[in-house]
Parts: C-alpha cells; sequence; structure tokens
C-alpha cells in the first residue's frame, strides 16, 4: 500500500494530552501538549517543551482518560528566534514560541487511546512503507518498515535517531544516498555533489546555477534545537555552501537564513543537506546545501 494512501487514515483532530516523561537529568516531567492529527499508529502533536528523538514517554489522553506508551519520531517543524516559523508572506505562527511539532509512534500495539475506529489493514497486500536507509555512522544500508509519522520525520527533519546492528548503538539514519541524489553510485554521487558545491567553475556547476563566491551572513538552524550562525562560502539561486564545525548529516532538514541579520526579521526557508567535506588539519566540514520545494 502506498504512503499516499495510508495518509487516508490519518484524522485531523485536536486531542488534549498529558505527557509524561524523563528528562535527559533523570527528572521526571509532565506537560501539556495536543494533537495535530492522529492515525492507527501514532499522531503529530504540539507539546509545550522539546522532545528528544528516540525518548519514550507516556501519553494520556484527558478526554477518555486512557494512556499508552508512545516513542518520539523526531520533530516536524523546528522553532525559530522570533516564536514563529517565517516564510516570504511574514510569520506563519506565534505559538511557536513555547511549542514544538513533533511525531509519536504508539509502542503499545493493542491500545486504542483515541477511541477511533480506523479502517481495517489490507491483509492481502503489506501496508507498512518501506525505504533504504543508511546508517550515518557506519554507511551500512536497509531496507527498512517506517510507521507513518517516521514518513513524515524523514520528509521534514530528515534524519531519524534508529539502532544500529553494526554499530550496536543509536545513531542517525536518513534516506541513501543513492536516494539522495537520483544515482546509483553513492560515492560518485557524494564525489560529483561535493565538487560542485565548493568549485565554482566545475563543468557539472555549470550545467545547473552558476555559483559566486560570496561571504554573508547565515543562520542555519536544525529540527532539533540547534542554531548557528556563519558565513555561506559561495551562492546560488539553488542554494549555498558553507563551512561549520558542527555534524550535519547528508540528507538533514534545516531552515536557512541567508543573508541574515540580527536586527531584522529573518526570511528561513527550509533546506537539505546534500553534499559534506572535510576540510583536512580541522574540525570543520563543508556543506553544501540545496533549498527544499524547487525542481534544482
Amino acid at each position: 500500500m502506498s504512503v499516499e494512501r495510508r495518509r487516508s487514515d490519518r484524522l485531523m483532530l485536536t486531542i488534549p494530552l498529558r505527557v509524561i516523561g524523563t528528562d535527559e537529568n533523570g527528572e521526571t516531567f509532565e506537560c501539556e501538549a495536543q494533537t495535530i492529527d492522529v492515525n492507527r499508529h501514532g499522531a503529530r502533536i504540539r507539546i509545550s517543551r522539546l522532545l528528544h528523538s528516540g525518548e519514550q514517554v507516556r501519553i494520556i489522553n484527558k478526554v477518555n482518560r486512557r494512556e499508552a506508551t508512545f516513542r518520539v519520531a523526531g520533530p516536524l517543524i523546528p522553532l525559530t528566534e522570533k516564536g514563529g516559523e517565517f516564510g516570504v508572506l511574514g510569520p506563519i505562527s506565534s505559538r511557536m514560541q513555547k511549542e514544538s511539532t513533533c511525531g509519536l509512534e504508539c509502542l503499545d500495539p493493542d491500545a486504542d487511546l483515541w477511541g477511533i475506529r480506523f479502517p481495517a489493514a489490507s491483509v492481502t497486500q503489506d501496508s507498512a512503507p518501506k525505504a533504504l536507509l543508511a546508517c550515518r555512522q557506519c554507511n551500512g544500508s536497509e531496507l527498512t518498515r517506517l510507521s507513518l509519522v517516521e514518513v513524515d520525520v524523514l520528509e521534514s527533519a530528515g534524519i531519524l535517531q534508529r539502532h544500529c546492528p553494526q554499530c550496536d548503538a543509536v545513531t542517525p539514519w536518513g534516506y541513501s544516498e543513492s536516494e539522495l541524489s537520483g544515482k546509483s553510485s553513492a560515492s560518485s554521487a557524494d564525489e560529483n555533489r561535493a565538487v560542485a558545491a565548493t568549485d565554482p567553475t566545475s563543468p557539472r556547476e555549470k550545467r545547473r546555477h552558476r555559483r559566486a563566491v560570496l561571504q554573508l551572513p547565515t543562520l542555519v538552524r536544525d529540527y532539533f534545537g540547534g542554531v548557528e550562525i556563519t558565513k555561506c562560502e559561495n551562492v546560488s539561486k539553488g542554494g549555498i555552501c558553507f563551512a561549520s564545525e558542527k555534524n550535519y548529516q547528508l540528507g538533514e532538514g534545516v531552515m536557512v537564513a541567508c543573508p541574515y541579520d540580527k536586527a531584522a526579521q529573518n526570511i528561513e526557508v527550509p533546506a537539505q543537506i546534500v553534499s559534506r567535506r572535510e576540510i583536512a588539519g580541522t574540525y570543520r566540514k563543508i556543506y553544501g546545501l540545496r533549498y527544499k520545494g524547487k525542481n534544482y
């Protein structure tokens, strides 16, 4: 069954929730939240604190008093410093200052937290979407079954936290490089992207958009609460190239303001990390970034 068909099981519904979990210091927390939409196996929620990918929380439906355990699949919308997600027409939501949006996957298969009878799953075909994902630590690839909320997280943040058998640890996973580039050879695709991102004279780059060597203040915000102010190395219509000591992953989604002015209301646009190259002798990396939602 296709992901698009599975979306028919998603129901836009606001349900008040109570969330109970354990923070990074081992202390129990409780906070309010509400659903944006729900499906058979999870939900997208707004919550008054940042939840970390992979952690488990106890969710109480304040309407029917039922509860179940959920795993945080990951963030769906990053926060901005001005308290809203800004687009070309201005702030989209003023509530984002005190709320984060994330996807949750239910770990209790028999739980009926929502009190909703969803259409029966097909018995003639596998209803779970699958994707070829790669561990960003060891580069091992695996055809992986995904929940609907994990599909949403990959479409936005671009990275999932899941256990890697080779690393024997929870590591960041994203779409394989061959899927990111549309090529069969991951290594050659990465090499080509790195050259195009850092060399304005690259023949491959001239076939796309000409890059101007221009250093501009740039804000890069990830979906996990991190933000940095850096400078881009070059710019084009389709994206930018910048240097950083931070460890961004290939395929990771970010929000970018370029040029950035701390005294102004900046426009942050969604983008994706498409190349990464180590700078020898330093902790810095050169990243190639492509704007999302454009046919570049």
